[in-house]
């Protein structure tokens, strides 16, 4: 794998991988959108939680990097995108130092919203830190042992978006709940092309993804009825009488839905990179979808 000249922003830039950072915005979005419909929309809840789901992710991203590489996960054979402690891009040091700071910035702008709400919270974002860091660190790493897809549909889905609304809205509702859950069946997707891709190395490596342990028709199936159930919930919704013509605007996505499918099926090794890139924009355009139905 030949290593690109990059500078010390774009190397940290590549490090934070801003294609997977839908992965925060969206649960914020869906989560803000709920709370305006509700009336209980605040600027200020939604930017700092926005600020905070960014940095988690950014900090796992940071401590997936690290504990990959130090794990062997991550070869001169990897077929995903670049991982700069694979490159040689960053130290060890370097790597610990900017997971700690990133962290830290999230605790500390999370406290604003503990303060704001109510303390309970504070334990909701300390347990979210913790599992950030336990997704590839510590002595029972969750994408190691098979838990990292319920990690990302728990942490990305259902808590930060019913969390968003909660620091908006100061409750949390069933209705909430059940509208979260098409956001963190998408950005697991997201893991779920990642772990497709890499089941053969990681399986040498010892990194027993779903993947690697129920095979890769497992993962297209996850895949495919993940996306299926992002469609049957909004109708749900509105069949339900909660929401209005405007959440079946996600509808507009079956065709990049099924393209979606295809891609996966059709591509092997480095070529679903593409689809990997292709889930996330898909995640992002259905973040904006869903969030503009609450809204109308």
């Amino acid at each position: 794998m030949s290593v690109p000249q990059l500078s010390t922003f774009q190397i940290w830039l590549a490090a934070a991988r801003p294609k997977t950072l839908a992965a925060a915005v969206v649960p914020v979005a869906v989560g803000s959108s709920m709370a305006y419909r509700a009336g209980s929309f605040k600027v200020s809840a939604s930017v700092i939680a926005l600020l905070v789901a960014l940095l988690i992710q950014v900090g796992t991203n940071f401590t997936n990097d690290l504990y990959d590489f130090l794990k062997g996960a991550d070869t001169k054979k990897r077929l995903g995108p670049l991982r700069v402690m694979n490159a040689r891009l960053v130290s060890e040091q370097q790597m610990r130092k900017a997971i700690f700071l990133v962290f830290g910035m999230a605790f500390l702008l999370g406290m604003i919203l503990v303060m704001q709400t109510s303390w309970w919270l504070l334990a909701v974002g300390v347990f979210s830190i913790i599992s950030g860091l336990a997704y590839t660190a510590g002595p029972y790493p969750l994408a190691y042992k098979g838990l990292g897809d319920i990690f990302v549909f728990i942490f990305f889905g259902l808590v930060a978006t019913a969390g968003t609304f909660y620091v908006n809205a100061e409750t949390v509702t069933v209705s909430a709940l059940i509208a979260s859950v098409p956001v963190g069946l998408l950005i697991t997707n997201i893991l779920v092309v990642n772990n497709y891709r890499d089941a053969d190395q990681d399986k040498t490596a010892g990194k027993r993804t779903t993947a690697v342990l129920f095979g890769k028709r497992f993962a297209k199936f996850q895949y495919i009825f993940s996306l299926v159930l992002s469609f049957a919930v909004p109708l749900w919704i509105y069949n339900k009488g909660e929401s209005d013509y405007g959440m079946l605007l996600v509808f507009l996505l079956l065709v990049p839905a099924a393209m979606l499918v295809k891609g996966l099926l059709t591509r092997q090794g480095a070529e679903l990179n593409k689809t990997l890139e292709n889930t996330a924009k898909f995640t992002a355009a259905y973040g904006l979808t869903y969030s503009i139905g609450f809204l109308l």
